[in-house]
């Protein structure tokens, strides 16, 4: 007896907030992500103005105690747990399929999963400013026992610990699937000599992403622990070690720094050699010093402990300045690329050069405080907040802001103003250095961190209405670029494919690229296929 077949009808595609919400294409995802971590960057933004406003004057109480030593944790938390690593992730998953001409990550499915659990774990972090008792307050690196629950009670604490597990886990999930993407799904003639430098960053970031993250949920389980079921990990009192945690938290949060800057050294190394319109100077020593740089970072963490007394000080000091060698190695090649080339100073390539300033400013500094007699005078001073910050404002930041400039045109089809892209960047140069550089002689005058008032007879306040002041323009230029961006994104000039002249995959496919990513690759032959196909139809050749 004949049977009658059924078709079945085409799953109707879903649209709307319903798509977004159950995605698994990694472009979506990475959307996602940079969305949350430029919200997540606004949140501690607004918490830094508001110690900056209450440190502006002796004795002006805009903030209580209390609720200033909250937000001096929280704005902590946010820019180093929810911003720059998730901004990182974000940018990643967008670029990393088409950077190595996949039509998605290895994992989709594990992909969505990650960008809800950092969601949920940030929202969780926060939440601890509803509690009765606030938010957590004793700094974003956790000290115990201070952070035990003898000094720190209340549910804000805990929701801190639990909040950071949530979003470890999550972080520790994302880099095993870009390794696996990395490793498993290259285009036909993609050698790892052929990839993008970017993505040699992002395996060396997953890598101490693998190592690192697990050593922090322990770690924090270990506190969780000592707070709620009667654990004495860190309870001197009771046979604990307050100095255990240093080791946990620093033998993460070393390499945590390194997590932090690797993706935008990637994105620098990336945009530099466009506007100079000449090949990436050095190519394996980018990648050597990279694979360098990583090793180092697992043995320099205890020169954030010299001051304690249980550390090797010579070792970790000749360790700390030794991984300055392979950064050092990176400037050159970065200068060495831009030498006699034909500069386009672009609002990306601008963010660059900022970059470059910025974090060789930090870079100088982090190497007088590897001296352990120098450590000593400044430690826990406003000199340790100077040099952070120009690591990671003046260096992360500004590369944040050079790969957005460089990509929301391939993301969303539209330019963004470049008038506007250029007072955004004079105006956050001049607030960077007007907000961090007098913290540098506040820290050397001896005003220590974590603060919230200050005696006229110390001499602070002067530098501080300075460091303020400076506050205020850094927000003024991150409302330029909000206003920028969203009048671009309705109004701006249609990005075409590749508005740059770029050098890597995404540029040959659709602004935006379509569900799979492309409709056809260009052979891949060298790091810089869709210029090499670029020249085989007849376009102009670079320098070098």
């Amino acid at each position: 007896m004949a049977t009658v077949e059924h078709a079945q009808p085409a799953p109707v595609p879903r649209t709307g907030i319903v798509a977004w919400l159950t995605t698994t294409d990694h472009k979506k995802i990475g959307i996602l992500y940079l969305y949350s971590s430029v919200a997540f960057f606004l949140l501690g933004g607004v918490m830094a103005l508001l110690m900056r406003a209450e440190l502006a004057r002796v004795g002006l109480q805009f903030v209580d105690r209390s609720l200033y030593n909250q937000l001096f944790t929280m704005h902590g938390t946010a820019m180093m747990f929810l911003f720059i690593v998730p901004f990182a992730v974000g940018l990643a998953n967008y670029l990393l399929p088409l950077h190595i001409g996949a039509p998605d990550v290895a994992f989709p499915r594990l992909n969505a999963f990650t960008y809800w659990l950092y969601l949920l774990g940030g929202l969780t972090v926060m939440s601890g400013f509803l509690t009765v008792g606030g938010a957590a307050a004793f700094g974003w690196t956790g000290y115990a026992p201070l952070s035990t629950a003898t000094y720190s009670p209340g549910a804000g604490p805990d929701l801190w610990i639990v909040g950071l597990l949530l979003t470890g886990v999550s972080t520790t999930l994302g880099a095993i699937n870009f390794m696996a993407t990395i490793f498993g799904m290259r285009a036909p003639g993609m050698t790892m000599f052929r990839l993008p430098i970017f993505l040699w960053n992002i395996i060396v970031t997953s890598a101490l992403i693998m190592f690192t993250f697990p050593v922090l949920t322990a770690a924090l389980a270990a506190l969780f622990i000592d707070r709620n079921l009667g654990g004495t990990f860190f309870e001197p009192a009771a046979g604990g070690d307050a100095v255990l945690w240093q080791h946990l938290f620093w033998f993460f949060g070393h390499p945590e720094v390194y997590i932090a800057i690797l993706p935008f050294f990637g994105i620098v190394t990336e945009i530099i050699p466009v506007f100079s319109r000449k090949p990436v100077f050095g190519y394996k020593g980018f990648v050597l010093a990279t694979l360098l740089i990583g090793a180092y970072s697992f043995s320099v963490w205890a020169h954030h402990m010299f001051t304690t007394g249980a550390v090797s000080n010579p070792f970790f000091s000749a360790t700390s300045m030794l991984i300055a060698v392979p950064t050092g190695i990176k400037f050159f090649n970065w200068i060495a690329t831009m030498w006699r080339g034909n500069i386009t100073l672009r609002s990306p390539m601008l963010f660059c050069m900022g970059f470059l300033f910025m974090f060789l400013m930090g870079g100088i500094t982090g190497v007088f405080l590897a001296s352990p007699p120098i450590n000593y005078a400044v430690h826990d001073t406003y000199y340790v907040v100077a040099h952070f910050h120009y690591v990671l404002f003046g260096g992360s930041v500004f590369a944040v802001f050079a790969g957005l400039y460089f990509w929301i045109p391939k993301m969303s089809g539209r330019m963004l103003s470049e008038g506007l892209a250029k007072i955004h960047f004079v105006l956050m140069l001049i607030g960077m250095n007007l907000t961090f550089f007098p913290q540098h002689q506040l820290g050397l005058n001896g005003m220590q961190r974590r603060i919230p008032d200050y005696s006229e007879a110390s001499g602070y306040e002067g530098l501080n209405l300075l460091s303020s002041i400076g506050a205020g323009l850094i927000a003024l230029s991150i409302l330029v670029f909000l206003v920028n961006f969203f009048v671009s994104m309705r109004t701006g000039k249609v990005a075409g494919d590749d508005p740059w002249g770029g050098y890597t995959l995404e540029w040959a496919t659709s602004s935006p690229p379509p569900e799979h990513n492309f409709h056809r690759l260009p052979p891949v032959r060298s790091e810089r296929p869709v210029y090499d196909a670029r020249v085989k139809l007849g376009g102009r050749r670079d320098r070098g």
